[in-house]
């Protein structure tokens, strides 16, 4: 094969303008800054559908609401929620939107306040859950081997048992802990579905040419997990997150309803709890149960729509398609194609 010399005087850089393809992507190896690309690129699509889709814009409204909430519960509520100084079961009134509980705690104040316990639980478990869970399904199907079939196992185990009979277990053993333990507890039990699936779809790019490049220069594993996979799996991810914040909102309530959280935590859950030891709907207090939860379904409701849009990302069978019709002259709207000439009749 004959050697291309380059002509006396000529610069290196010349050169190279003179020869794009003698380059890192002519030698089957993926430039520099790829991987952020395909994040940037992987955001900006995430966006577009969650500007495109009406049900993924409800949940962002919502969802931006409730955090707002939970930032600023003071410049919304200015009564302390624990404080009982009022008189008992009072109806809603102007200086009582929602009225008071039968200790004499302003209703909604708890309601406002009650919202940051709960944002806290959501996205600590919904991140914490995503983390661990993207670390041993990547790690698992990128290693292979004996890494592959122990955390399997492990996986194997936490799916086979029924999750919330094994929170209350655990919650009666930790019975009042409070929100950082309620996060562990709920992401150290929560994660093996999500390691299920981002395993497969690890599973799915081991063979790619990229990873492939990364092997021939002899990177290591942790930073093929870390900067060459990872970034491909962005929607996915998000999904997941989205998924056990879900979960997280659901188990968490459930628990503090049931009595296993922190009583004197002022949240959704343990409105339910107090609400239902003072027979609330006996007594004339719909509100102390019907408000937080209405919350906790909206709440919910805002996750479940976000992670609508993002499974129309990953899953291009769900994304809406334009029906079309074929004509002559190509591709037009289906109404379109459907109107007939008008034909002028001569008598």
């Amino acid at each position: 094969m004959a050697s291309v010399r380059t002509p006396p005087g000529a610069s290196e850089t010349g050169a190279a303008a003179a020869f794009p393809q003698a380059g890192p992507a002519a030698a089957g190896l993926p430039l520099a800054g790829g991987g952020g690309l395909a994040g940037a690129r992987s955001l900006r699509r995430m966006a577009r559908a969650v500007t495109s889709n009406r049900k993924a814009t409800v949940g962002v409204v919502l969802l931006a609401l409730f955090i707002f909430i939970g930032l600023f519960p003071g410049l919304i509520a200015h009564d302390n929620p624990q404080a009982e100084i009022y008189p008992r079961s009072l109806s809603p009134s102007a200086q009582h939107w929602l009225g008071t509980t039968s200790f004499g705690q302003d209703m909604f104040a708890q309601v406002v306040w009650g919202t940051r316990p709960v944002l806290l639980i959501a996205f600590g478990v919904g991140l914490l859950a995503t983390v661990v869970a993207m670390l041993i399904g990547v790690a698992a199907a990128y290693l292979g081997g004996a890494w592959d079939g122990t955390l399997n196992v492990v996986t194997d185990v936490l799916l086979v048992i029924p999750l919330f009979p094994l929170l209350i277990i655990i919650g009666s053993y930790l019975h009042g802990a409070g929100t950082a333990v309620m996060i562990a507890v709920i992401a150290a039990t929560g994660w093996s579905y999500t390691a299920r699936q981002l395993r497969s779809q690890a599973l799915s790019l081991r063979t790619r040419d990229f990873l492939n490049a990364a092997k021939v220069r002899g990177e290591r594993a942790l930073y093929v997990i870390c900067v060459e996979i990872i970034p491909t799996m962005t929607s996915l991810l998000v999904a997941a997150f989205l998924t056990n914040a879900l979960y997280a909102v659901l188990f968490s309530s459930s628990l503090q309803f049931i009595g296993l959280g922190n009583p004197n935590v002022t949240s959704w859950g343990t409105m339910l709890y107090w609400a239902e030891n003072n027979e609330a709907f006996q007594t004339g207090l719909p509100l102390w149960i019907i408000v937080p939860g209405l919350c906790i379904v909206a709440l919910g409701a805002a996750f479940a729509l976000l992670n609508y849009a993002f499974d129309e990302i990953g899953n291009p069978a769900l994304r809406p398609v334009k029906r079309m019709a074929i004509t002559k002259a190509g591709a037009v709207p289906a109404p379109a194609a459907r109107r007939r000439p008008r034909v002028k009749r001569t008598g």
